[in-house]
Parts: structure tokens; sequence; C-alpha cells
């Protein structure tokens, strides 16, 4: 396995960072996942813009988006791959021990994993941690992730594959690593931006090929919806057949099965759209 480190193309195991590196001593630091198909990246110009945003939005020097194309480029060449995952992480750098950033460049990484298909459709559970939608890291995709690993396990415990917060008005907002869409008497809706959930870049697409409204949504629209499916960029669209203790049983159900063929149509006929 070949990783980007710092300008160069490594073996994984001395692909090394620095254990005083800010994005491991105190999660400061952006990542973007993609999806690769037969070694090329899935809009990749938007998850590179939207790294720039987390960037800015962190403080973070603005990332050379000319280096990470490349890097990316030479990942994908030295793994060939028929489905994958392609990480970007881009952090503080060497700093000192605390919350200060030391003056060190930020450190990239660029690697590559396997991915296989998801099924049609998934199982949730909801979790009473609330998304703040107006805190520091709202809308920013950082590698503070240790509330979504504790909300994923509790989801795995259960016997699902993503757990579901609100926001703090308790309005429904995303998932750990996906957004939510629901159709309520017909019409399809996803949470807006403000609600606090990222701004996803499946999200985006499947909205408006599938002509979704962002709408203030109360978490018990879950309980009246018809339909729920998520979206991000290893699940495309996925339905969902169960919320906590409520069973979808025609799941997917049109609008989805749509959104699915509309988002897999379009996607294949760019990969960069």
């Amino acid at each position: 396995m070949k990783i980007w480190l710092d300008g160069a193309l490594r073996d994984a195991a001395t692909a090394q960072v620095s254990v005083l590196d800010h994005g491991l001593t105190v999660g400061d630091g952006v990542f973007e996942t993609l999806k690769t198909v037969d070694g090329r990246p899935f809009a990749l110009s938007r998850h590179l813009d939207r790294l720039s945003r987390s960037a800015r939005g962190l403080g973070l020097p603005e990332p050379d988006l000319d280096e990470v194309r490349h890097a990316c480029a030479a990942v994908l060449a030295a793994e060939p791959m028929a489905l994958g995952r392609l990480r970007i992480t881009y952090t503080g750098g060497l700093s000192p021990l605390g919350s200060d950033r030391g003056e060190e460049a930020p450190t990239l990484v660029v690697a590559l994993g396997e991915a296989h298909p998801r099924p049609e459709t998934t199982a949730v559970i909801t979790v009473d941690w609330p998304r703040n939608e107006r805190g520091a890291l709202a809308g920013l995709k950082t590698t503070s992730y240790a509330e979504n690993v504790v909300a994923l396990a509790r989801a795995r415990d259960q016997g699902a594959t993503e757990a579901l917060f609100a926001n703090t008005v308790g309005a429904l907002c995303e998932g750990t690593g996906s957004n939510v869409f629901v159709v309520l008497d017909g019409e399809l809706h996803t949470p807006p931006v403000s609600s606090g959930c990222l701004a996803g870049i499946t999200r985006a697409l499947a909205a408006e090929w599938a002509g979704a409204r962002e709408t203030e949504l109360p978490m018990d629209a879950l309980d009246r919806a018809e339909e729920i499916f998520l979206t991000s960029s290893l699940r495309d669209v996925q339905g969902v057949h169960r919320v906590d203790g409520r069973t979808l049983a025609a799941a997917p159900g049109p609008v989805t099965t749509k959104a699915m063929r509309i988002f897999a149509e379009r996607s294949a006929a760019d990969m960069d759209p």
C-alpha cells in the first residue's frame, strides 16, 4: 500500500507522522473522503473546494490544491482497484503540546483503501447527543470525529450502520458520516445547512438531481416519513428500512428508487460534476 505523505509516495510501513502532529494531539485537521471508480475519483473538484473551506474555517493555511491533485493521482496510479475510498487528510502539522499551533508547515496525507458496494437499504438509530449548529466547527469536515465514533459504535451495537443526530433546538440534522432525506406527503426534503449538518457533496448532487427541498424538520419527521434515505460519498443514495423500532417495509420506496437511479446515471456520466 502506497501513501502520499508530505511530498512523496511512501510505503505504508514508513509513512510516519510525528506523535506531536496537531492532528493527533488535538484533532486539529480537516479531511475529505472520495469514492473512486476504476482509478478515477468522483467529484474531486467539489471535494477540494470543501477541503479549502474547512481549512479556512479552522484557520489553517490554504492547502495547495495542485499538490493535492497530484498526490491523489499518484496514489490512485499506485493502487489500482475497481472501487476505492480515497482519504485526504490535512492537519496543523508539528506543534507544541496543547492547543497552540506551531510554526511548521501543515501535514498532508493521501491514502486509498478498498471499498465495497453498499446494500440498497440499511437500518439507522437516533441518538440523544445533539449537534451544535452554532459551534466553531459547525459545517466543517474536521478530524475531531470522536463524537461520531461513539455514536456509530452505539448504532453497530443495535444492528444499524448509522446514527442520526438532532441539533440543539431538536431539529433533524445529520448522521455521523451521512446526510438524511425524508419523503413527506410525497415530497422530498433534507435539512438545511443552517441545521448544523455538513454540506455533503452527495447531498448537494442528490438534492439537485432528485429535486429535494431544504426544510427545517423536527425529529418526529422520521416517525411520519413515507421514505427515508441517506447520502454520502461511499453510500451514494441508500434507502433506510428501519429507524430505531420503526420498520419501513417498502424500502426502498418509489422516490428513493428514483433518486438512486438518477444518481447512478448522472454520476456515471460525469465523474467531476
